[in-house]
């Protein structure tokens, strides 16, 4: 597959448009995708939730057979098991998470998107892509006047919500249930919620609600 990656990324849209071609590689990938699964989603992944909200939480990239395939993120995976479990238990979510993009959840004062916003192969984007996508993830985060706090689930998510802000990585490092104050918000890290994780013990659901009760009492 084509590796380039084009440099006409939108500065200022928090959304990719539907047909992105920024990512040769991801692009021709989802191609593939929309052969092999034509009833998928297909497209770059909208973020979920009110633009508005105070917190954000931003996750690595769509899984071929979760977002990917519902359009919504964390939706059709093991890792959205936990994570809409793990909202609705500190008020952040309301309703029956169905992994199912028509299964009436809601977000409250919560909204969730990924640092890059298609499928990679093998769930694996390279660092061009990450780069090629910040764009976005800036403009998610210049969205709301009301954010307080983000999740970055991920060293990756982490290094690049840094590099949307315009912070140094190094003076930030990531870890497991860190806690970094960046003028008026406040990033809070939590390796990610996959299967890998939660099935090889690096990250149990008592170690990821913690972070959460962390968020929630900073946002109140």
């Amino acid at each position: 597959m084509p590796s380039t990656v084009s440099s006409r990324a939108p500065q200022s849209r928090a959304e990719p448009p539907q047909d992105c071609r920024v990512c040769a590689r991801l692009a021709a990938f989802r191609d593939i995708n929309r052969s092999s699964y034509p009833d998928f989603f297909n497209a770059p992944v909208p973020s979920f939730g009110p633009a508005d909200a105070a917190l954000l939480i931003v996750g690595l990239a769509p899984g071929l057979k979760g977002a990917n395939q519902t359009g919504r993120p964390f939706t059709g995976d093991y890792a959205g098991d936990l994570l809409y479990e793990t909202l609705g238990e500190f008020g952040f979510a309301r309703g029956t998470y169905r992994a199912d993009p028509n299964d009436g959840l809601e977000l409250v004062d919560c909204r969730i998107t990924n640092a890059v916003r298609c499928v990679p192969p093998q769930n694996k984007p390279i660092g061009a892509e990450i780069k090629a996508c910040r764009p976005f993830l800036a403009a998610t985060l210049g969205q709301s006047d009301s954010l307080k706090a983000i999740v970055a689930l991920g060293r990756i998510a982490h290094d690049s919500v840094l590099s949307a802000l315009g912070q140094r990585r190094a003076a930030f490092p990531f870890g497991h249930n860190a806690r970094h104050e960046i003028g008026s918000l406040t990033l809070f890290d939590s390796y990610h919620c996959s299967r890998y994780n939660t099935n090889t013990g690096r990250l149990t659901p008592e170690m990821f609600k913690a972070v959460f009760a962390a968020v929630r009492q900073e946002i109140g």
